[in-house]
């Protein structure tokens, strides 16, 4: 019975279906923010994994001299 009550409190389903045009544009635009970050994030790492790889190659080298 609460279980019921609480759920109740939480699902709304409005009669007039313009009212999910709100909600529609709002996901929309946090999707598209969310996929605009995440290929910020992967095109930094694919930049950060280029500058280690660089400078594991400089050390390996250097160890290389000195031995």
């Amino acid at each position: 019975m609460i279980f019921n009550y609480v759920l109740s409190l939480f699902l709304y389903f409005p009669e007039d279906k313009s009212e999910y045009w709100g909600a529609s544009v709002t996901l929309l635009i946090f999707i598209v923010a969310a996929i605009f970050v995440m290929k910020l994030i992967i095109r930094y790492s694919k930049k950060e994994a280029l500058k280690t790889k660089e400078l594991e190659e400089k050390i390996l080298k250097q160890q290389k001299e000195d031995s």
